[in-house]
């Protein structure tokens, strides 16, 4: 009996689009200069407020990079998978 994975049954999503790296990099650029305007005025708060904004533009582009490779590697085993049921059958 053949057993299929439950990784065929996913739904495939989108992988990070053009406008979510454009997302990431203008909250990047944002941090940039809130922290920079921080640094300059000695508004620490400021300048701590510009940092996490970097740190959470870091992070939508780490999530879309781990995003995509999980689709990618979930894609190649679908593919192995109804490559080996071919050839069952």
């Amino acid at each position: 009996m053949l057993c299929l994975s439950p990784l065929l049954f996913i739904p495939r999503q989108k992988s990070m689009t053009l406008e979510d790296k454009i997302k990431a990099a203008a909250k990047n650029a944002e941090g940039h200069l809130e922290a920079a305007a921080g640094a300059i005025t000695g508004d620490e708060r400021m300048q701590t407020e510009g940092e996490a904004k970097q740190v959470q533009a870091q992070l939508m582009d780490a999530a879309g990079t781990v995003k995509d490779k999980v689709q990618q590697a979930a894609a190649s085993v679908g593919d192995a998978i109804e490559g080996i049921a071919g050839k069952l059958s």
